[in-house]
């Protein structure tokens, strides 16, 4: 049916994929793990969102020959089908090792509205009809990969379809010429829905998935600094109990990103599946946040004393810190002093230098004066641990 020509794509694309889109073999900066929890989980909101979208779909007309005893043979139209009711009571997705991921719809059914016609020779009949479709069974799986841009790839590997029973009920003037042989209309409609059910899933797959998994972008905006790429280092890992998928994770200036000054280490994960997802950011994407900062300087800053609140029994002036630098024991009036914080070394998840300095003002100026003569009255190197 034309279920999955508009919402399977999407629906498969969110639960499965995500964001998911590279140097090949390359490290990963960022791992997302979605294990069967997690995967059970989404397979149940993908079947409510599934239901919904069923509503708006079309479904193709299907039209066939007939031949009754004494009566001949004529054609058939049942057009204008319109899901009335649908209930979609299982589902499951589940990981398929080294390969992907399988969908399951099972135990379902969907009754549809529509008008039928019938044609013999100069005489044509119409009039309308319910169908009902019960338990209704489609399993796909995908298999997943990557493109050298990064971006994931899905191919519909194998789909079954199966439908236990199919009713009938026609009303109109003369129906009863299409109750005649009631039986070869339900019969071809059941064989109709299976057989193009697996066809359309395919031509979905192909027609709409792939080309939607080209467009999808790889890299994204963090601020008026920083972007980050994400796209695919490898193809997304699957085990039987879980899907990993690999993102690289670099951060570069978007104006002038250049080559990476180190490589992401390998990341080791904990064989956990308790919970149903979880996310996983080496220390490689932070370094190189602070090695891009660094480099626009937007690591260093400077503390006045008009930042300070106007409630603080300390201000940033020579006298409340004498205590704390002996220079500035000399300086007879009090002074505003001015912090600035510049970053010395090479910016790491553990940084290895940070420089604070203390540089005195006018003694004679009541406001910050930048165009004023300053001296540095302390100098001090600490440095410390990030875990």
């Amino acid at each position: 049916m034309g279920i999955l020509t508009s919402t399977l794509p999407p629906i498969l694309l969110g639960f499965l994929l995500m964001s998911t889109l590279g140097a090949l073999g390359a490290n990963p900066g960022l791992v997302a793990r979605i294990t069967n929890k997690g995967l059970e989980y989404a397979a149940k909101e993908g079947l409510l969102a599934l239901q919904r979208e069923l509503y708006k779909i079309t479904l193709p007309d299907l039209t066939g020959d007939f031949k009754i005893k004494h009566v001949g043979r004529g054609h058939y139209d049942f057009n204008s089908l319109e899901i009335h009711s649908c209930e979609l009571l299982s589902s499951a997705l589940k990981p398929l090792p080294s390969q992907g991921l399988s969908f399951t719809i099972a135990d379902s059914f969907i009754q549809v509205q529509g008008r039928w016609k019938v044609r013999k020779s100069f005489l044509k009949l119409q009039g309308s009809f319910d169908l009902r479709v019960k338990g209704i069974t489609i399993s796909v799986d995908l298999l997943l990969g990557n493109e050298p841009s990064g971006r994931p790839t899905a191919t519909a590997s194998s789909c079954s379809s199966h439908i236990r029973d199919v009713e009938v009920d026609i009303s109109g003037h003369v129906g009863w010429l299409l109750n005649l042989f009631h039986n070869q209309i339900e019969s071809k409609f059941r064989r109709e829905l299976e057989s193009k059910t697996c066809e359309m899933i395919q031509d979905s797959v192909t027609s709409d998935l792939q080309p939607y998994l080209q467009t999808l972008p790889v890299t994204a905006k963090i601020d008026n600094v920083l972007d980050i790429d994400y796209s695919l280092v490898e193809a997304p890992r699957v085990t039987a109990q879980m899907l990993e998928v690999m993102f690289k994770g670099e951060i570069f200036n978007p104006n002038h990103r250049s080559p990476e000054d180190f490589l992401a280490p390998a990341m080791s994960l904990p064989e956990d599946h308790e919970q149903m997802v979880y996310f996983a950011i080496s220390g490689y994407v932070f370094n190189m946040a602070s090695l891009v900062y660094h480099q626009e300087g937007q690591l260093n800053f400077s503390i006045t004393d008009d930042m300070v609140p106007a409630d603080s029994n300390i201000r940033l002036t020579t006298k409340s810190f004498r205590a704390f630098a002996p220079r500035l024991l000399p300086i007879s009036r009090s002074a505003f002093l001015k912090i600035v914080a510049i970053w010395g070394g090479h910016p790491t998840a553990k940084p290895r230098q940070t420089i604070l300095c203390l540089v005195g003002l006018n003694p004679h100026s009541c406001t910050v004066g930048y165009n004023a003569a300053m001296k540095y009255m302390i100098r001090l190197s600490p440095w410390t641990d990030v875990l």
